[in-house]
Formats: C-alpha cells, structure tokens, sequence
C-alpha cells in the first residue's frame, strides 16, 4: 500500500488537473510507438477507446465473484504471509468477522514474491522465495475460509526500471530516475510493462486467487514537474488517459477468468478534480473495476479536511466525509458503480507530532467501521505496514 506520502504536496498535485472482452476490432486501433534505440513497444489506447460508454440503460456490470462474502480484509506482506507470522494473522481472523487477506504477489519494490519458473515472468521481473510454498498457502487460507486477493504492484517497480530502462523514465545523463526514497518507476503508457503486469495476475489465478488489487496504478507524485526533463515514450493520449487504458486492458484480458478486478487509489481522489499529475482520475478508473479502495487513512488528511483541525485525531468524521464524497463522485455513473471498499487505518501516525495524532486501537478502529456502515459501505480492508492488527469488533 501507499504507505506514506506527504498530505500537502499530494493535495497541491491533485488539485493542478483539470466490458467485455476486448474486440479485434479495438485492438488494430491500439496506437503502437517502437523505441527505435531499444525496439521497445510502448502501446497504449488512444483516447477514444478509453472512455467508457455512459452509464443507464440495461447496462448492469456483472460481479465475476457473484458469491464472494462482505469482504473484511486486512493487508499482508509475502514476509508475514510466507513466515511464521502467518499463523498468528489466521488466529485474528479465526476469532473474528475478519474474512479476507490481501497478500502481496508482486511487491512494493517490483519483486515476484515466490518461486516461479513462468518464462514470461522471469523475462521481466526477479522472482524471490519469501513465500516459498505458494500452493501450501492457498490451501491453508482454503482451510480457514479465507478469501484470497492478490496485491499487485504495478507501476511503482524499481527491478523492472533498472533490468530495463527503457522502460522507466531516464535523466539526461541516462542514469534511471528514482524518487527521494530511492524508487523507481516504470511508464504506464507501456503497453509490454501492460502485459508483464496482467501475466503476473493470470498467474495469481492460476494459484487460486479469487481477486487482483492493483495498486500504484499511477505515474510518480509531482511527475507533472519533471515530465519534460526526463527521457520516455509516450503517445498523444494524457496520462490520465494512460492509466485508465491500462486498467480497461487489464479488466478485459482478465474477463474470462471468473476474478475480481480492483485498483487502490488515493482517498483525496474522490474529493478533489482529476489528478492529472499522477494521472489519475477516480471516476474513469471505477468504471472499469469491480472493487474500488480508496486510501482514506485519517493521518493522511492535513488541516481543514471534513471540519478538523487534526484529521487523525478524528476518525469517525474523516471517514464519513470521505465516503460522502466518494458516493457523490460514483452515483453518477450508475450501473458502472463498483463495490466501495476502503483502506481505513490501523496504525498510530506519531510523525505526525504531538497535538496532531492520536493512538489507535479498538475504539478508533471501530468509529471508522461505523462511519462505513452509516454512510452505507459494507466492505473494508485494514491497513498496517507491519500487519499488526487491532483486536476489535469487526462488524
């Protein structure tokens, strides 16, 4: 997950921008763009092919997990999922109305996180064993009722910008860019970074996970300010645009397979206009998906949000307003609304500094739930990097 991002600088870029399978058809009108140094394709949709039909008449999007439960998740890394801790997180929801793990498959850094020997993933990406027994761990979830969501990371990917720069974005000096933590990026108008992502989710499912989150579907924060000093293909579309054709593609190869499809996404999307920076726009990325998660951790809202002076000393009031106004930013599509299902916070924000913060546990936790359920959301996913989790009533 995006763990942590500053709130202003977030709030400054948001605020700068402004289904089926897919046919023969469509594809012959896919742009194609070739590095000629590299003979790297970079294929994205035009602008057109992107847009969604408008929402109404007998348009119902179908549910490829019609008997899925009320998803209540939290979050687990390969380390606590493939580790000793695995047994304690089964236990939590075991004892719980916790009912879903969302495990990391390709990771925060770009690693595939368990053995494989697919060709087409290992052409890409570097495979390591921090779940070493994939199959194993399915069945143990199987065996405790668990249902299973694959986390995938996708254009935040330091092993595939560095195994393949032209796939990322390069200074002058040719050297790939890297954020202030040392990450790399790759181009979301890609189409091959596109397919190695979706390969990596059609194998999730061959391993029997019943949904694929994306995450960091996106370009880097504040990328708007370094677009035109950096060196990457990119075709006539927006980036906005990039994204969401991403996101289409990925739900229409993916239609056949009986899964979910859902795309993490920062909690100020849906308050705010279009992030054009990032090159993200929540209501054209909800059209496509099954499940939408909006980040709306309390810490990550800076003064004013929702009335509060200190956001995250006000959990119940940060997440209604949030879903407010995810419900105002969804209702118009109609029949394209997907389930809501947020990342609320488990976790104690103290870098934010006395005053500012408060320590979470069972009562903060549960005022977030009940924000949910007054404001009409059944559905949640807890989030803490070190997936020590809350003891509470999960209702």
């Amino acid at each position: 997950m995006e763990m942590v991002y500053s709130t202003m600088l977030l709030l400054m870029q948001l605020m700068s921008g402004g289904t089926g399978p897919e046919s023969d058809a469509s594809h012959q009108m896919m742009a194609s763009y070739v590095n000629a140094a590299a003979g790297k394709p970079v294929i994205a949709m035009p602008a057109a092919e992107v847009k969604a039909p408008d929402a109404g008449g007998e348009f119902v999007k179908k549910d490829p997990q019609p008997d899925a439960p009320e998803v209540k998740g939290i979050y687990a890394t390969a380390h606590s999922a493939g580790g000793a801790r695995l047994e304690k997180l089964l236990s939590l929801l075991d004892r719980t109305e916790l009912n879903s793990m969302v495990v990391d498959i390709k990771d925060d850094y770009g690693y595939i996180t368990y053995p494989t020997d697919n060709p087409e993933l290992l052409e890409m990406g570097t495979a390591k064993k921090y779940i070493k027994d994939l199959p194993g761990l399915m069945k143990t979830l199987e065996q405790h009722k668990v249902y299973p969501i694959a986390r995938i990371v996708v254009f935040k990917d330091t092993v595939l910008a560095a195994k393949n720069p032209e796939l990322s974005f390069v200074r002058g000096d040719g050297s790939v860019w890297k954020n202030g933590k040392g990450d790399s990026f790759v181009n979301p108008y890609s189409k091959e970074v596109w397919d190695y992502n979706i390969a990596v989710a059609k194998e999730a499912v061959k391993f029997g996970f019943k949904e694929i989150q994306f995450d960091y579907v996106r370009f880097p924060e504040g990328f708007e300010k370094k677009a035109d000093s950096l060196k990457y293909e990119k075709t006539d579309i927006s980036r906005v645009d990039a994204v969401a054709g991403f996101v289409k593609y990925a739900r229409e190869q993916m239609a056949d397979l009986g899964v979910r499809v859902s795309v993490d996404i920062f909690g100020y999307a849906a308050s705010v206009p279009a992030a054009e920076g990032i090159g993200q726009d929540f209501v054209k990325i909800s059209k496509y998906v099954d499940v939408i998660s909006p980040m709306v951790y309390p810490s990550h809202y800076s003064t004013g949000w929702y009335g509060a002076k200190a956001p995250d000393t006000k959990p119940y009031d940060v997440i209604k307003g949030s879903m407010v106004d995810t419900h105002k930013k969804l209702d118009p599509i109609g029949s394209f609304k997907p389930v809501i299902r947020p990342w609320i916070q488990d976790f104690t924000a103290s870098w934010l500094g006395k005053g500012n913060y408060i320590k979470y546990g069972k009562a903060e936790v549960e005022a977030q739930i009940k924000a949910l359920h007054d404001t009409g959301v059944k559905e949640y996913l807890l989030w803490n990097a070190g997936n020590n989790y809350t003891e509470a009533n999960y209702k």
